[in-house]
């Protein structure tokens, strides 16, 4: 018995997906490519300019979409410099949501090395944000301890509670359904009550998901690929996130409690045509398989 088309399209509508400002020079227009309201989240990468988040965060505003940049608190120098960044981007980009994350560095450039420090200066609530991701990790990180992660999600949990914030979880992409699944049974059971969003890698070849795994250091999902990367005459064949979708999806609809809300989608195949897969996935154009996945009717 495989996945039920509804189920599909309930797992999958509201939908977000990731933009880098390198990637965005790249893009013509977002109105061709996502519907008006779609929202896009804005990286705030190691080592670049916070000011080309705020640019490509307006861009997407003025094109209609619902941009909601990162904040990468270890790539700070201080509140002062926090407080003039939230401020641009209300004023310019009209954010009313963020992504705060520690951010892919050692060393801390400046006072922050934690998003809870980011969270705790009050600046986003000075500001009027009050709906806020951070950061899951479904399969551990290799940069913080289990224990930590934990501790960190109890606190993030207190923390929204106490200030009548509006926190939601932002998880690493992952490949794996079932482990997925698991992980929000477990920090459910431990106290979460703040909604998820998963990550998704788009359609994109076994060579590039490969590339991107190893970047991220995630778990059982980089055994997962990297087995399907031995095979030399595959790593070119696109790989889409069918089962993983499929999954979560059934996984969604037979638990009532369960707090996995919308997917979030990592372009690693191509920004447009991830947008393509992830609105047919959504609108249920999709013809399903006897193995239990599906594959979309993409129309260009």
């Amino acid at each position: 018995m495989g996945i039920a088309v509804e189920h599909l399209q309930s797992a999958g509508s509201g939908w977000s997906i990731e933009v880098t400002p390198a990637g965005a020079g790249k893009i013509d227009s977002f109105a061709d490519c996502l519907a008006a309201g779609t929202s896009v989240n804005v990286t705030f990468l190691p080592g670049s300019d916070p000011l080309d988040t705020i640019e490509v965060a307006k861009r997407l505003r003025d094109e209609g979409m619902h941009p909601i940049p990162h904040i990468a608190a270890r790539s700070l120098k201080d509140a002062d410099q926090l407080d003039g960044l939230v401020a641009k981007m209300v004023s310019e980009a009209a954010v009313s949501e963020v992504l705060v994350i520690g951010g892919g560095v050692d060393k801390p450039v400046g006072a922050f090395d934690s998003s809870m420090q980011v969270l705790e200066t009050g600046i986003l609530q000075k500001h009027n944000i009050s709906h806020i991701g951070v950061s899951g990790h479904p399969e551990g990180s290799p940069d913080i301890s289990d224990q930590a992660i934990a501790d960190a999600l109890g606190w993030k949990n207190e923390f929204a509670k106490k200030e009548g914030l509006n926190l939601y979880i932002e998880t690493q992409f992952c490949f794996d359904a079932a482990a997925v699944l698991l992980w929000e049974k477990q920090i459910r059971l431990a106290g979460n009550r703040l909604p998820i969003r998963v990550g998704i890698p788009g359609p994109a070849t076994i060579k590039t998901l490969f590339r991107f795994a190893q970047i991220s250091g995630i778990g059982p999902s980089m055994q997962f690929i990297a087995k399907q990367a031995r095979n030399v005459t595959k790593l070119m064949t696109v790989q889409s996130p069918h089962l993983l979708i499929a999954g979560l999806a059934e996984g969604m609809a037979a638990d009532e409690e369960c707090l996995l809300a919308h997917f979030h989608y990592y372009p690693f195949g191509g920004f447009a045509r991830t947008a393509r897969w992830a609105a047919a996935v959504a609108k249920g154009d999709v013809t399903l398989s006897a193995k239990g996945g599906f594959e979309v009717i993409e129309t260009e």
